[in-house]
């Protein structure tokens, strides 16, 4: 039971990760450099914690490119 346990585990683990590298994608972003992605990944992280307003125009953003299916 227990390996089954941890099989879905790190399959949810993968598709999630999955998932995430195709946000990357679909925000345009393929083709930068991984250490500029992490940089304003970190950089994003600290400003939205700071700044709830910044945190839901990102998010109105996120919803309409979603909404228009943008590649």
């Amino acid at each position: 039971m227990q390996k089954s346990t941890s099989s879905q585990i790190r399959k949810k683990d993968t598709r999630d990760k999955i998932e995430l590298g195709g946000l990357i994608v679909k925000a345009g972003l393929r083709w930068e450099e991984r250490a500029l992605l992490l940089g304003a990944l970190i950089d994003f992280r600290q400003r939205v914690k700071q700044d709830g307003k910044e945190r839901q125009r990102l998010t109105i953003i996120g919803t309409e490119a979603f909404g228009r299916g943008d590649d």
